[in-house]
Order: structure tokens, then C-alpha cells, then sequence
């Protein structure tokens, strides 16, 4: 029996460290986007839903709550990018006790994580939205939304850190699985509480937090039966003989993870501003603009997947001592980045009228919607290859440049743009054309990091 069970787990986790390249890149990205599909639907259904049976001010405060959720959480998200990293490399380097001993220290990293969250939810849910400039008649009903929101980020943390666990060792399908699972409890619950009980935002809020805990116990309960080496014993986490937390499997996180949050923070800063700038157009605006950026987040989603196949493989052959396959994974990841990117981008473009009607019937709120998508939606590739370059030098290990880099060259320009450019010239157009203009200066930057970076390993 215990043979059996040992075999069932093998089959889910993949070898990147020998064979073809381009195919098994391929087979492990495609369950990261359909992940990430899926987690955007949590959303997506939210402002479906609100849309079309609470109505224009319900979306918009539902929307626009966004890149204040991203600011607050994404330094805590950047640490599962440690978790990910520092586990494929112990993986790749066949450190079986590293790898356990990372895995415990980042479930407790997690649900830490949460906990501090929810605090920071609470207290500022409000005062933040305010910062940001909300209009009065969605202030009340944003706020409400966060702060049920809130309430279910140790499960999100639990959920990301544990997800990081298994693609570092190849396997992305079964956090799919579970992501399904949760999606269709998501969808469901938000028709029931919207639409049967009349519980507008707070409704669509509490249904994203049930479903998030769904997903958060199936893949805990899959850490936990796993017999290799990211079995979870909920047993020593809490031993008195093993210390809660290991000092230096939590720097190591926190050294690689830390940058990667600190940089999704300003990342998300850049985004807040530009989201109070986009405020100041009123609420119609608002709600084209939340559709607009909703259907990008699904492109967004499909690129960001080679991103995190791009730290995973690395991290491995880099563990492994496979340096010669390391400009290879590169290579395959920004040419399947550029062709999805492209293809996708100007595909939702083009079909931009029908996909905003899903969001909101009005026509002024789809005319807002297409005017940030024929700027962005076109030009996304460029985010796809700035993100897959930061994810190649992130599996080697440097976390600190790579931020660096974004931050000056994507976040800095941004606000450049927005106190200069913008200030001069008040359009939507103007703020959104930031956007590309940042991703292509960064990008290029990242290149030349890269080469840096190519050229002490080859040294080494």
C-alpha cells in the first residue's frame, strides 16, 4: 500500500533537470495559467456578478479595491517566491532534510503572514481608500468589501506558500485541481448571496473568503499525505524538540522573497497612484476601467505563468549543477511569453466590446473599458518578457537587482510620467501609455542584468 502511494506522488512532480526543454516547459506552465485563471475568476465573478445585479457603484467599489489589496499583500506573496526558490533548489540539489525543513518553516511563515494581514485590513481598510481619493458613494461599500476580504488572507497566504511548495517540484497540477474545486464553490456562493440574499459587496466578499479557505484546506491536507519530502507533520510544527521556525531556511526565504515583495509593493504603489489619478475621472470611469483591467489580469495571468517557470527550472539546474541548461530555459520561456502575450493581448483587444458587455451593459462604461484596452492589451508582451528576465535572475538567486532594476526603471518612470507628462496632459490615454513605455525600458534593463549575471556564473 505504501508502495502504491509513494508512486501516486511521483507521477504528479517533473524532472527539469534532464531531457527535452521547450515540451517539459510547456507541460508545467500550462496548469500555473489555468491556476491563475482561476484565481482571477474569484474576482472576476465578484464584479460579474456585482455588475450586473447590484449595479455601477457596487462594481466600482469592488474594483477599484484592487491594487490597495495587491499593495498590502504582495510583500507577503513575494516570500512564497522565496519559498519556491529555495526549495526547488535544495530539490534539484537532492537535500532532502533542507527541503523538509523549508517546507515547515514557510507554513508557518504563511499563516503568520495572514494574521498580520487581517490586522492591517481591519484597521485600514479605510483610511487607505480614502488616501486613494474614493468617491463618497463608494466609499462605505469598498470598505466593507476589504475589510470581509481580509478576513481570509491566513487561507490565501496558506494556499500560495503551499502552491510554491509543489511547483518547485514540478508539480502544478494538483494546485489546479483544487483551485477548481474552489472556483465552482466561489461562483456558486456569490449567485446565492447576491442575488438570493441581497448581500451586494458583502456577499461577493464572503464567498471569495469561503472558497479561499476550501482551497487552502485541500492543499494543506495534500502536504500532509505527501510521503517524499514536502510531507507536512502538523505534529512538528509545534514540537517542543524542533524550533517552530528554522532561522536559516526563513532568511533564505526572506533573503529572495523579501526584494520580490518589497518590489510587487511599489509595483502596486505605482498602480494606486495611477488608480487615484484615474478616480478623479469619476465613477463611470472607474467601473470601464476595473472591466478594462479585469480582462487584461487574464492575459496578465497566462504570460506570469512562464515567469514562474522560469524560477522554478532555473532554480533546480541551478541546485543540480546543470548550468549548461540554464540560458536554454530562458531562451524557451521568453519565446512562449512573446507569443502568448501577443496573441492574447491583441485577441481581447479586438473582441474588447463583447467581453466588457459581460461586466456591465452600460455602453460609457465599455467606451472607458476599450480606451485602456487598446493602449495596454496591444503592448502586453513587453510586461510578459520584463517579468520572465526577472524570473531567470531570480533562480539564480539574486533577488536584490533584480528589484532594484523594476523599481527605477518600471515604478520610478511611472511616477515620473504621472507628476510630468500626465500633469500636463489630463487624459486617460496619456496615464495608460506609461504603462508599455515602462515595460520596454525595463525590460531592457533586465537584459543586460541578465548578461551580467550569465557572465559570473559561467566564471563560477
Amino acid at each position: 500500500m505504501v508502495k502504491v502511494e509513494r508512486k501516486k506522488s511521483k507521477s504528479y512532480e517533473m524532472d527539469m533537470c534532464s531531457g527535452p526543454i521547450m515540451g517539459k516547459l510547456l507541460l508545467f506552465a500550462f496548469p500555473v495559467m489555468l491556476s491563475g485563471v482561476l484565481q482571477l475568476l474569484f474576482n472576476a465573478a465578484d464584479i460579474v456578478v456585482v455588475g450586473r445585479y447590484a449595479g455601477s457603484d457596487s462594481l466600482a467599489a469592488v474594483g477599484s479595491t484592487g491594487s490597495l489589496v495587491n499593495l498590502l499583500t504582495n510583500l507577503f506573496i513575494g516570500l512564497s517566491i522565496g519559498t519556491n526558490v529555495l526549495t526547488a533548489r535544495y530539490y534539484g540539489a537532492n537535500k532532502k532534510r533542507d527541503v523538509e525543513e523549508t517546507v515547515h518553516t514557510a507554513v508557518l511563515t504563511s499563516v503568520i503572514s495572514g494574521v498580520i494581514l487581517v490586522v492591517i485590513g481591519m484597521i485600514f481598510a479605510k483610511p487607505l481608500l480614502i488616501a486613494m481619493g474614493s468617491p463618497e458613494n463608494v466609499l462605505n461599500k469598498s470598505a466593507l468589501y476589504l475589510r470581509i476580504y481580509f478576513l481570509g488572507m491566513p487561507a490565501t497566504m496558506l494556499y500560495n506558500f503551499g502552491s510554491a511548495i509543489l511547483r518547485a517540484i514540478g508539480d502544478t497540477r494538483r494546485p489546479l485541481y483544487f483551485l477548481t474545486i474552489a472556483g465552482v464553490v466561489n461562483v456558486i456562493l456569490n449567485l446565492i448571496f447576491v442575488i438570493g440574499f441581497h448581500m451586494d459587496v458583502a456577499g461577493v466578499a464572503s464567498a471569495t473568503v469561503i472558497s479561499q479557505c476550501v482551497s487552502a484546506y485541500l492543499i494543506t491536507r495534500c502536504l500532509i499525505k505527501d510521503d517524499g519530502a514536502c510531507h507536512l507533520d502538523l505534529k512538528r510544527l509545534f514540537s517542543k524538540q524542533d524550533k517552530l521556525i528554522k532561522k536559516d531556511k526563513l532568511f533564505g526565504i526572506v533573503r529572495i522573497g523579501l526584494p520580490a515583495g518589497m518590489q510587487g509593493m511599489v509595483f502596486s504603489l505605482s498602480n494606486v497612484v495611477i488608480q487615484s489619478s484615474i478616480n478623479s475621472f469619476g465613477s463611470v470611469a472607474m467601473a470601464g476601467n476595473t472591466a478594462g483591467s479585469n480582462i487584461e489580469g487574464f492575459i496578465y495571468i497566462a504570460m506570469n505563468s512562464f515567469y514562474q517557470t522560469s524560477i522554478s527550472f532555473t532554480s533546480q539546474n541551478y541546485g543540480a549543477r546543470r548550468y549548461d541548461r540554464i540560458f536554454r530555459i530562458l531562451f524557451g520561456c521568453l519565446f512562449y511569453v512573446v507569443v502568448v502575450g501577443v496573441v492574447t493581448g491583441n485577441l481581447a483587444y479586438f473582441m474588447g466590446g463583447r467581453l466588457l458587455q459581460l461586466y456591465s451593459p452600460d455602453a460609457e462604461v465599455i467606451s472607458y473599458g476599450l480606451r485602456r484596452m487598446s493602449i495596454i492589451c496591444t503592448t502586453y508582451a513587453l510586461c510578459g518578457v520584463m517579468d520572465t528576465m526577472v524570473g531567470s535572475i531570480r533562480g539564480l538567486g539574486y533577488a536584490v537587482m533584480p528589484m532594484i532594476v523594476s523599481l527605477l526603471g518600471a515604478c520610478g518612470l511611472r511616477m515620473l510620467w504621472i507628476f510630468t507628462v500626465f500633469a500636463n496632459h489630463r487624459t486617460l490615454e496619456t496615464l495608460y501609455i506609461s504603462y508599455p513605455v515602462s515595460w520596454a525600458i525595463t525590460a531592457a534593463a533586465h537584459l543586460v542584468c541578465f548578461a551580467v549575471v550569465w557572465k559570473r556564473l559561467k566564471i563560477e
